[in-house]
């Protein structure tokens, strides 16, 4: 199973992602988790990126793919995955066509969790209280949600001319939003 997993900040792709990685026993790919992994190593490429994390922007698209493309590209990834924050742009939507073009098959489906923002904000804020994390700072998290309208619109739109785009409510319990997504996908 190749899943795509979407959705704004707070929406609970992550907890999902785990929950289908089990699930398909694919191994879950978080373009956060790597940044993190970066960021926590203090690599020269964690510094760059927490400055974007800091800010609410998006980290540019040649440092996300190169770090997607390499855990791609390892063998537990080779039966499938369940991908997470990326792609976020029309440019990592060419990207990762390109890294898939030399697999046997693309993406199954691109599933899409939907959170109205005062659930999002208000979801995000509690994780910053619960996790200490500064990029959930509520000033941060509206203008994440706002970045991830602008742009990531755009490849839910590329996807949709697919037909690749099942869309799921993110709001319920985690069992539920997650029978909703197995039911979405057809598994």
């Amino acid at each position: 199973m190749r899943l795509l997993v979407m959705g704004p900040p707070g929406a609970g792709k992550g907890t999902q992602c785990v929950k289908l990685a089990e699930r398909f026993g694919v191994p879950h790919i978080s373009s956060g988790d790597l940044f993190r992994h970066h960021i926590s190593n203090k690599t020269e490429l964690g510094v760059t990126v927490q400055k974007y994390l800091d800010s609410g922007e998006y980290v540019p698209d040649e440092i996300t793919t190169e770090m997607v493309r390499k855990r791609l590209d390892e063998p537990d990834a080779t039966a499938g995955f369940i991908l997470d924050g990326y792609p976020r742009t029309t440019g990592q939507v060419g990207d990762l066509d390109s890294m898939l073009a030399t697999t046997a098959s693309g993406l199954n489906k691109v599933v899409v969790v939907e959170v109205p923002d005062d659930d999002l904000v208000a979801r995000l804020a509690k994780r910053a209280r619960e996790q200490g994390r500064a990029d959930d700072d509520e000033n941060v998290v509206r203008r994440r949600v706002e970045v991830y309208q602008e742009q990531t619109a755009p490849v839910l739109d590329l996807y949709k001319k697919r037909g690749q785009v099942v869309e799921v409510t993110g709001l319920g319990s985690v069992e539920d939003v997650f029978d909703r997504i197995v039911t979405a996908v057809g598994a």
